[in-house]
C-alpha cells in the first residue's frame, strides 16, 4: 500500500504477452513489425497487417512498432495484444497500478495524462463529425486529480473450489475475477478497505452467499453494501462487528428474488450525502445506495460550475431538468432561476430530489415522475437540461427540434456519458435549428477511455 497513488519507476516494455484475452480464446497467429496508426475510441491501438486487415491492439500507442499475437479473429478485423515493442511512444508511461495488465477497470494508464485528454477530445470531435456536426472551436477540458478520485466502486466476490475467497474487479473483456490488492484510482478511504474486506470474507461462515460488495464514500463517512443472496444471522453479526471496527456503516442487500436493504446496527437508514457549490451557495444532497452518483466529486463540481458560467442566468428563467437524479443540476440551477421542473423515471428518486430541495430551502422546484423514454410534454421553458444514461435522449431531442413558437426552448444543456449517442442527438438538434455555442470534455474517469462531455445548444425562438 506504500506505493498507492504514486507513479512507479519508468521501465521500457519488454517482450511479453499482456494476456489481454485471459484465456478467452487461443492465440491464432503472430504478426511482426506492425505500426500503430492511431487510437480507437475505446483506447486500443489501431494497425493494419500486410493484407490490409485492421487490428485492434491492446495497450499499444500511435507511433509504436510492435509484434503482436492475435487472440480473436473476426471477419472485418482482428483483436491482438503485444508480444514485443520494437519502438515505443514518448507518451508511454509506466502504469501506477500493479494489476493494470489484467484488471478491466482502467485501459489508459500506459498513456501520459495529456495524451489521454487529447484522445478524449479527438473522440468527441470525431463522433460529432460522423453525424455531420462540427464544433467552432476545440472543447475545453474539465479535469481534476489523476489518482484517488473514485468515490464509488463495486467489487466482485468469488469463492473457488478450495474455499478461497477472491475480491476484485473483472478482467478486461472477461467475466474472470482479478484479485485486487490495491487500487490507486479509489479515494484513499475506500482503497484502505480492500485488505480488511478480503480478510473478513475469508472468515465468513457462508462466503458463497456474498454476490458483490459496493463501497461508497460520502461527505460524512464510508458506507459498505454487501449483496447477500441469503440471510445468515451468524455472518450478519460478523459483518456488524467488522463495520464497527473499521468505523464504517454497513448494509446487507438480502434475498434473491426481491432483495431488501438492511442497515446493521441502525434503527433507520443513515444519511449518505455530498456537498456541491452553486457559485457561493453550498448545497447538501442526500442519496441512497443504488441512486446515480457521479463517481468523481471534483469533476462533477467542475461540470456544474462550468454550466453556470456558460448559462449566465438572470434569475427569471424557467428550467426543465430531465433525468434529474437526486438533483445534482436541479438544485444548482434552482438557486439562480425562477423555477425548475425536474423529472425522473424512478418515483423513489423523485422523492429523494424533493427532499433535497426542502433540505436546502429551495421552494422553486417541482419534482415529477415521468417515462423519459418518451418525450414529456414540452411546456414553454427557457432552458432544457439533459443528463441521460448511455442510450441518450433521442425522443426528447426530436421533440425539441420539431418545436415551434412559444414552445421552443432557446437553450439546451446536454451532459452525456456516451459520445456516440450524444453525436446522434446533437445532429437532431442542429438539424432543428440549434447551434453548439459551448463544448467541454469532463475527464470524469481518468486512466480510462470513458468519455463524459457537455454541450450547450442555442436557438432563436421562432
Amino acid at each position: 500500500m506504500a506505493m498507492l497513488g504514486k507513479r512507479r519507476p519508468e521501465r521500457t516494455p519488454s517482450r511479453r504477452s499482456l494476456s489481454a484475452n485471459n484465456g478467452a480464446e487461443d492465440e491464432r497467429d503472430e504478426r511482426a513489425g506492425l505500426s500503430i496508426l492511431r487510437l480507437a475510441h475505446d483506447g486500443r491501438g489501431v494497425a493494419r497487417d500486410a493484407a490490409g486487415k485492421t487490428l485492434f491492439v491492446d495497450q499499444a500507442l500511435p507511433g509504436e512498432r510492435v509484434s503482436v499475437a492475435v487472440h480473436r479473429s473476426r471477419k472485418r478485423f482482428d483483436e491482438a495484444h503485444v508480444r514485443e515493442w520494437l519502438q515505443t511512444s514518448p507518451e508511454r508511461v509506466t502504469p501506477a497500478c500493479v494489476h493494470y495488465t489484467h484488471c478491466g477497470g482502467c485501459d489508459l494508464q500506459h498513456l501520459a495524462l495529456e495524451g489521454q485528454r487529447r484522445h478524449k477530445r479527438e473522440v468527441l470531435i470525431d463522433q460529432l463529425a460522423r453525424q455531420g456536426v462540427a464544433l467552432a472551436s476545440p472543447p475545453s477540458i474539465l479535469a481534476g486529480s489523476a489518482w484517488g478520485y473514485r468515490r464509488r466502486a463495486r467489487l466482485g466476490v468469488k469463492v473457488d473450489a478450495k474455499g478461497q475467497a477472491h475480491l476484485g474487479f473483472r478482467a478486461r473483456g472477461s467475466h474472470h475475477l482479478i484479485d485486487i490488492e490495491e487500487c490507486p484510482i479509489l479515494v484513499p478511504r475506500l482503497a484502505a478497505l480492500l485488505a480488511p474486506l478480503r480478510q473478513r470474507l475469508g472468515e465468513l461462515a457462508a462466503p458463497r452467499q456474498v454476490g458483490h460488495i459496493e463501497l461508497i464514500d460520502g461527505d460524512d463517512g464510508v458506507a459498505v453494501v454487501v449483496r447477500q443472496l441469503r440471510a445468515n444471522p451468524e455472518d450478519a453479526r460478523a459483518w456488524q462487528g467488522w463495520a464497527e471496527a473499521q468505523g464504517v456503516r454497513l448494509a446487507l442487500f438480502e434475498g434473491r428474488e426481491n432483495p431488501a436493504l438492511r442497515w446493521l446496527g441502525c434503527s433507520r437508514a443513515p444519511e449518505l450525502r455530498y456537498t456541491l457549490l452553486s457559485e457561493a451557495r453550498q448545497l447538501t444532497l442526500e442519496f441512497a445506495p443504488g441512486d446515480f452518483l457521479q463517481v468523481n466529486a471534483e469533476v462533477n463540481q467542475a461540470l456544474v460550475s462550468t454550466a453556470l458560467d456558460w448559462l449566465r442566468l438572470t434569475g427569471a428563467e424557467r428550467v426543465l431538468d430531465l433525468f434529474a437524479g437526486v438533483g445534482n443540476f436541479t438544485l444548482a440551477l434552482a438557486a439562480h432561476v425562477a423555477e425548475v421542473v425536474a423529472m425522473e423515471g424512478s418515483q423513489a428518486m423523485v422523492e429523494r430530489l424533493a427532499s433535497n430541495a426542502r433540505r436546502n430551502d429551495l421552494h422553486n422546484i417541482q419534482a415529477r415522475q415521468a417515462d423519459l423514454a418518451r418525450a414529456p410534454l414540452l411546456e414553454p421553458f427557457d432552458l432544457v437540461v439533459l443528463d441521460p444514461p448511455r442510450d441518450g435522449a433521442e425522443s426528447v431531442c426530436r421533440a425539441l427540434a420539431e418545436s415551434t413558437g412559444a414552445g421552443t426552448a432557446p437553450r439546451v444543456l446536454y451532459v452525456s456519458c456516451d459520445a456516440a449517442t450524444l453525436a446522434r442527438d446533437a445532429a437532431c438538434l442542429v438539424q432543428g435549428g440549434y447551434r453548439i455555442t459551448h463544448a467541454a470534455i469532463a475527464d470524469m474517469f481518468v486512466q480510462t477511455a470513458h468519455l463524459e462531455s457537455m454541450l450547450l445548444f442555442e436557438r432563436e425562438r421562432g
